[in-house]
């Protein structure tokens, strides 16, 4: 406690951190605390789980009142990262009773609204900080302190002009504290726009190299998810992470697992938000020991106890990899990251590996059972309501699905070999529906396709109908056209019967 005391933090936080049993500062506090308490702009090149928090905790709740307005902004990359950073600030602030509020998106605003009021310190996205700008509900004149959280992060996410209009908003007298797993060109830039003498430091990646092993093994596109499951059933790990790059490839494979009896959970940005929290309270409690994650899960959430990490698509980025395998082998606890590459991903591994920072292996790849992964077929309302276990579903012999609904999903093709769509060509695709039995047929006014069908055992075709070109003067049954000679209509995206509003000029039926 008195290495902490050292470092200038006040008696308040002080007696929080002994509550919460922590034993000294780590390398990022000690170098960024002191500088931070006297007032300086500071550029923290530091990742995730650092300690990074405290550090500017330790100054926001020095300098905050109690009911004088918003006195601290933190702008974070990702609602869990808010919610987490609130969290944190809560426990930091809990001897000096200071109200601090989380704003993100995905939830309801009109509470937020509400806590605004009252609010000392917030937290929050910058899409929904600038929701309540635009609202005329937030107000930043009395704010002192300015933290960009991930501020990489951030900037990969497409944030870079949201930031800066929120950062003209906040007082040009204040303090701005930034912080980042990299220091890149584009961060550079913009703390040389809204920075003040900066000073730079930075910490030692919190991985510990020594201990972490990295592997990879070449396999067959179509046994790609039976490796998978075949190191999930026989590797020793405590939490394990999978990460894909797509949000239907993330739930695809969190979906299959269950049905191999495998314990996992899902999490991404479709999801809603109570969803992913209520996921992530799972994983953090070990309700759950795998967690099937897109880049959201990445980088800014301080997950303890991740042992192994799969990559099941292959990054895009070298960055992403570098957040991905910074999940495990932290403070000093041995980690592994197993990358199973098939054809597809052949491109973007190749990146990783012509980089002489990562050692990674080739593995040899084990006797596996051939497991068949299936996706759900849609009913009408969309995507994922179930399984359909009929003439529908998963054909075994040609290990193809009988209807290419899906696309930019992965799913066997007429060959046999597994693919994912967002690969494919459009005359691929369009060669496949022809063999799946479908017929593209241009619909008016979109230019895009309008698939018919075979009935199951008739022979016949059901198609949805698209929309008919008619004469300026006369009326469709499925509405009336003004005088460009184009439909209107609540939403002329779907054909069939439909009531629409009346035409000024023709009289259209309600």
């Amino acid at each position: 406690m008195e290495k902490f005391r050292k470092l200038g933090i006040i008696e308040p936080i002080l007696k929080s951190i002994q509550e919460q049993n922590f034993e000294k500062p780590s390398e990022i506090q000690e170098k960024s605390i002191p500088l931070i308490l006297e007032g300086k702009d500071v550029i923290a090149e530091a990742s995730t789980g650092s300690g990074k928090t405290l550090a500017f905790a330790s100054v926001i709740i020095k300098e905050a009142e109690r009911g004088k307005g918003i006195q601290a902004l933190i702008l974070t990359p990702t609602r869990e990262l808010a919610e987490q950073v609130s969290n944190a600030l809560q426990r930091f602030s809990k001897h000096k009773h200071l109200e601090t509020t989380a704003v993100y998106g995905g939830v309801p605003i009109n509470p937020q609204m509400r806590d605004l009021r009252a609010a000392d310190i917030v937290v929050g996205t910058p899409g929904r900080i600038l929701d309540h700008v635009s609202r005329r509900t937030i107000s930043f004149r009395d704010v002192k302190i300015l933290v960009l959280d991930e501020a990489d992060r951030m900037l990969d996410m497409g944030f870079k002009d949201d930031v800066e209009r929120i950062i003209k908003e906040c007082p040009s007298k204040r303090q701005t504290l930034l912080f980042s797993a990299t220091i890149s060109d584009d961060i550079a830039r913009l703390a040389g726009k809204y920075m003040h003498k900066p000073v730079e430091v930075s910490a030692e990646a919190y991985v510990d190299p020594s201990k972490l092993t990295q592997v990879y093994y070449d396999i067959e596109d179509y046994n790609k998810f039976s490796l998978l499951v075949h190191f999930l059933k026989h590797e020793k790990a405590d939490l394990v992470m999978v990460f894909c790059n797509t949000q239907r490839n993330t739930d695809f494979i969190a979906d299959n697992l269950k049905e191999a009896g495998i314990d996992a959970l899902a999490i991404h940005g479709g999801h809603a938000q109570q969803k992913r929290t209520r996921t992530l309270e799972k994983f953090h409690s070990k309700h759950a020991s795998v967690l099937v994650c897109t880049d959201v899960a990445a980088r800014g959430l301080d997950i303890k106890g991740v042992s192994h990490i799969y990559n099941y698509d292959a990054p895009r980025d070298i960055k992403d990899y570098i957040h991905r395998i910074g999940r495990t082998a932290r403070a000093g606890k041995e980690g592994k990251v197993i990358n199973i590459i098939a054809s597809r991903d052949y491109e973007n591994f190749q990146r990783v590996m012509h980089n002489d920072e990562f050692k990674i292996k080739r593995g040899e790849t084990p006797q596996i059972e051939r497991i068949m992964a299936r996706f759900k077929e849609p009913r009408a309302g969309g995507f994922g309501r179930g399984f359909n276990r009929g003439d529908r579903g998963f054909s075994g012999q040609g290990r193809r699905f009988e209807r290419g609904f899906s696309r930019g999903r992965e799913q066997y093709s007429r060959e046999g070999r597994y693919r994912e769509n967002d690969s494919h060509s459009r005359p691929y695709r369009e060669r496949e529906n022809r063999a799946e039995g479908y017929r593209p047929r241009r619909e008016f006014g979109h230019g895009g396709n309008n698939f018919r069908r075979r009935s199951e055992g008739s022979g016949e075709h059901r198609e949805n109908r698209p929309y008919q070109r008619r004469d300026d003067s006369r009326r469709s049954e499925h509405g009336s056209e003004n005088r460009t000679g184009r439909f209107h209509s609540r939403d002329d995206r779907y054909g069939g019967n439909r009531r629409f509003k009346r035409s000024r000029n023709f009289g259209g039926r309600r």
